[in-house]
């Protein structure tokens, strides 16, 4: 029953930006000057100098777009970042990075650094955020893929496309002693097609750890000494993790939908179910008072009308225009997609009533668009990475007691989610069965420590109704890192650059005059 829900700003239909600048300001918080980003260069860490002093080849962005898929545009550039693969051993194997620019078109300051969140998401097109802003004409804006993500290679890849179909198609809601046994056989298959086809070293070289790292390459190459970035979702994880390790390298960070560092993983899960529960009631309430809603006009019916039209899925899909048609599995994450956003209400709606006359093709192309499926049947990688990713940068749950804890505490933390047939038991996590060990663990981050060693002022902007990324988690990351805290009430995931002018006012106001936003700062 417990599901992984990507962390993904971008990818769930809110806008996400990076903008960072440089200079001094005055008690008006009017600019007195501006210079480069940072005032002396970044020490090369020893034994790395090849990577931190290659020269980039800038060319089309072309080969790095994957077929079927929009091109970034005109005037967006591309260049590969040659990385270890384990920094420990920087003489071994290396893995490309590739990264996108657009250039600024005025007076330029500096490079920005933008992820847009996943774990897995693609962010070669965040080079083209903040068009026509004043930020694009002082910066470079700069994208990248992570490693073993979308045009970066090696590629993290476990199944075929034809078997992620297969795969989307299972229901795996059976929490008997058999059913939980077929869940379990189908994790320890899928962690072997993993080792298999992607290499176990390379596999275990894909974590947050590495990814910081390389953020820090890309930032020596192109010529920033100091590290300028905005991370949605996922990214704060590796905003914050960056601050950690090269406190004495940052310029200035925004973070957007966070991630808390010392938060167990399974408390994790159980307060996104919370939050996606927050947004499903919050939808109803807005559905509920059209005469169009599929959920009727009672509030208080609306979610057992809702299971009523998903439920049936787990014995007989719906049919669609696509042969697949649509599962229940794919139903909820077509429904959770579409909680990301209040953009995404209407298509919900539309979907839900299909859904009541028998169609499933609407939650279908919901659902696609989360899991990364093209027009012509292929995959990004996003959902092989997203796995990937958090099965190194968490210790797996072993204990089994654990994992029916979990499953039930999901269930009365998201009963819109709760198919009931909890049983107090649940099968173990996909990570149980990975085939590397994590290289990271929960902990708490040290402010004083921290700004000791340099971090200077940073800003986390947290949603009160975030669906994936809880708002408490952003308060308790701004603690952590000694940050400003922006609170934004509404119900979306991530915010910053997304229109709404208090938000980014202030932001735009940190990065550019490094004047922090006033303390208690809501909008």
């Amino acid at each position: 029953m417990s599901k992984f829900v990507r962390l993904s700003g971008a990818l769930a239909g809110s806008a996400a930006v990076l903008v960072l600048v440089v200079g001094c300001t005055s008690s008006e918080g009017t600019p007195e000057s501006v210079e480069p980003a940072g005032s002396a260069a970044s020490a090369v860490p020893s034994g790395l100098e090849k990577f931190y002093e290659q020269t980039l080849d800038w060319g089309s962005c072309d080969q790095f777009v994957e077929e079927g898929t929009a091109p970034l545009g005109r005037g967006v550039d591309c260049a590969e970042v040659s990385v270890p693969v384990d920094y420990a051993n920087p003489n071994g194997d290396t893995a490309k990075v590739v990264i996108s620019r657009s250039k600024a078109t005025g007076d330029r300051i500096g490079s920005l650094l933008l992820n847009p969140g996943g774990p897995g998401g693609s962010g070669l097109s965040m080079a083209t955020s903040g068009s026509g802003t004043e930020l694009q004409e002082r910066f470079d804006m700069i994208g990248f893929d992570p490693r073993g993500i979308g045009a970066s290679t090696p590629q993290v890849r476990c199944l075929t496309p034809e078997e992620t179909d297969a795969e989307r198609a299972e229901v795996n809601v059976d929490m008997t002693p058999e059913g939980i046994a077929l869940a379990e056989a189908d994790s320890k298959d899928y962690a072997a097609k993993c080792a298999e086809r992607t290499g176990t070293e390379f596999l275990a070289h894909v974590g947050t750890y590495e990814v910081v790292r390389d953020m820090d390459v890309i930032r020596g190459v192109l010529g920033d000494p100091k590290m300028n970035y905005l991370g949605f979702s996922y990214g704060t994880r590796l905003g914050s993790a960056y601050a950690e390790t090269f406190p004495q390298n940052v310029r200035a960070m925004v973070l957007d939908g966070a991630l808390d560092p010392e938060q167990d993983p399974v408390d994790e899960v159980v307060l996104q179910g919370q939050g996606f529960q927050g947004a499903f009631d919050a939808f109803v309430a807005d559905c509920v008072s059209r005469t169009d809603c599929p959920l009727g006009d009672d509030p208080a019916q609306a979610q057992a009308r809702f299971q009523a039209l998903v439920d049936p899925l787990i014995e007989k899909p719906a049919q669609t225009t696509d042969p697949r048609g649509l599962s229940y599995s794919d139903a909820i994450t077509g429904v959770q997609q579409a909680l990301y956003s209040p953009q995404l209400w209407t298509p919900l709606r539309g979907g839900l009533s299909s859904l009541a006359d028998g169609r499933g093709d609407s939650l279908l192309n919901l659902a696609d668009m989360y899991e990364g499926r093209e027009d012509d049947g292929s995959y990004s990688n996003i959902n092989d990475a997203f796995n990937a990713i958090r099965c190194v940068d968490d210790p797996a749950t072993t204990d089994r007691a654990e994992a029916g804890e979990s499953d039930t505490r999901y269930r009365e933390a998201a009963p819109f989610l709760d198919d009931g047939r909890g049983t107090g038991q649940a099968p173990l996590d996909l990570c149980a069965f990975w085939p590397v060990p994590a290289t990271g663990s929960p902990h708490a981050l040290d402010p004083q420590a921290l700004a000791d060693a340099g971090l200077p002022q940073l800003v986390v902007v947290s949603t009160t109704q975030d669906p994936a990324t809880p708002y408490q988690a952003g308060v308790d990351l701004a603690k952590q890192l000694g940050a400003a805290l922006i609170t934004f009430d509404g119900t979306q995931h991530t915010v910053v650059l997304d229109g709404n002018s208090c938000v980014d006012d202030a932001v735009v106001d940190y990065f550019v005059y490094l004047k922090a936003p006033e303390e208690g700062l809501t909008c």
